[in-house]
């Protein structure tokens, strides 16, 4: 899921349970999981629908609090 749709769901009020677990391809990476209802999971993807890595956990924590995120778990 992109930035944009993100923000736009959390305008909406849809709410996601957001995961931060080490990147399986890169394990000093993080990557993030968006958990919803009935099964549905995204991870947060750039504008070429690549999945976004993030080598500082606070570079990632402050994505999160800009895209409007309020809690994640972390798993490492």
């Amino acid at each position: 899921m992109k930035r944009e749709d993100v923000k736009a769901k959390h305008t909406e009020g849809v709410i996601f349970d957001t995961h931060v677990i080490s990147n399986p391809t890169n394990t000093k990476d993080w990557i993030v999981f968006f958990k919803k209802g009935a099964g549905r999971s995204f991870f947060l993807v750039d504008d070429g629908e690549e999945i976004e890595s993030f080598s500082c956990l606070d570079k990632l924590i402050e994505e999160l609090r800009q895209l409007g995120i309020k809690a994640a778990e972390i798993h490492f």
